[in-house]
């Protein structure tokens, strides 16, 4: 794979109450990976991580060691896909005042959206509980930030139609579309028709943002922070929102805000991961221990391949530095993780150091996205 500076294409639409109108295309020169030589469409590697803050106790460490010190143990993995993404917690900002809440975040905006892009990260989701930590005017430095360094954000923005605006990134001749939502609170921080925010999740918005974003691209991917924080145990909206979003074309759907992995689904035509737990996260706690990073091959014709790598991301061992589970470690995180999506009906395998959804190649050429089981 050769490192290539091609044209991503972002595709934005305009969002209404119920369904999206025809989309704007604006072109970005985005660094990306892609091979040269390919003139079809192909298969491509989709690496999804939960949520990242760089601030809080990871400060000093970071003070000393600098932005890009989280990334260098999984910056090989992250480098190597197509198309990598996460979850960015925090507001990227020096202005502002801080939301009158438990935990509040904000971290340098120069250093950390260089450190995103070098990392090799392509789209962020701000659909989440911190976005919004610093008022319109930390969203406001988030966005220009992260828009500096070419790095596409979706699930937030100056009112309620920009943050369900879809992002559409085209590599190897295929257009994979990105959406994102919170269901945290406090309330405050979702977006109104003339107020700035993240993209809460009512279900009908969810279904037609998706379903309109379907009909323009090959594959549609939903991020939702959502659940309750330290716990396994699935909220019953969890389950209906993200079986929603497969029924109305989406192939992928990544969850995040737990802190910890949740069981991973797989319904009809798609896979629901349901929490990812952290990636690179400024704080310590011993309830956390690993993180997981959804591994995705997308194809023209459907999703070959669903899988999971485990990254150690307690933070009294990798001090602030995720690195990958081995051994016998990882055995156990499996196991774990194996239980609790059997009663998703779901089947996990351990091949070659990660976890494989199901058959490893079951789901291309069957019924397609939103296609029966049966």
């Amino acid at each position: 794979m050769r490192f290539v500076f091609p044209l991503i294409v972002v595709l934005l639409f305009t969002a209404c109450a119920q369904k999206a109108v025809k989309p704007v295309l604006i072109a970005m020169s985005v660094p990306t990976f892609s091979y040269e030589e390919a003139s079809v469409a192909e298969c491509l590697s989709l690496l999804a991580v939960g949520d990242m803050m760089f601030g809080g106790t990871a400060t000093p460490t970071l003070n000393e060691f600098g932005y890009d010190y989280p990334f260098e143990k999984t910056a090989s993995l992250l480098g190597g896909a197509d198309i990598a993404v996460g979850n960015l917690e925090t507001a990227l900002t020096y202005r502002g005042e801080p939301f009158e809440k438990k935990y509040t975040f904000r971290n340098p905006p120069e250093k950390v959206a260089a450190a995103l892009t070098k990392a090799g990260f392509d789209l962020v989701s701000l659909a989440n509980n911190h976005s919004m930590d610093y008022g319109v005017e930390g969203l406001e430095d988030t966005l220009s930030a992260l828009q500096a360094v070419g790095l596409p954000a979706v699930g937030a923005g100056m009112n309620e139609g920009e943050a369900r605006l879809p992002k559409i990134i085209e590599n190897k001749n295929q257009k994979i579309g990105f959406l994102a939502y919170s269901l945290t609170f406090p309330e405050e921080f979702w977006a109104k028709k003339d107020r700035p925010g993240t993209a809460f999740a009512h279900a009908n918005h969810v279904k037609a943002d998706v379903g309109a974003l379907k009909e323009e691209v090959d594959h549609v991917v939903v991020q939702f922070h959502w659940g309750r924080e330290g716990t396994t145990e699935l909220r019953d909206y969890q389950i209906a929102l993200g079986r929603a979003s497969i029924d109305a074309g989406a192939s992928l759907v990544l969850g995040h805000h737990p802190h910890i992995l949740q069981a991973i689904e797989q319904y009809k035509g798609g896979v629901i991961y349901y929490s990812l737990g952290n990636f690179a996260f400024g704080s310590f706690s011993n309830r956390v221990q690993a993180g997981g990073v959804a591994s995705v091959e997308l194809c023209p014709e459907g999703v070959s391949r669903y899988a999971l790598k485990l990254v150690d991301v307690n933070n009294f061992r990798v001090r602030f530095r995720p690195e990958p589970i081995l051994g016998d470690k990882l055995g156990s995180v499996y196991n774990e993780l194996k239980s609790i999506s059997a009663l998703r009906d779901t089947s996990l395998e351990l091949v070659g150091g990660e976890i494989v959804v199901g058959s490893a190649r079951r789901h291309v050429l069957t019924s397609g996205i939103g296609g029966s089981n049966e």
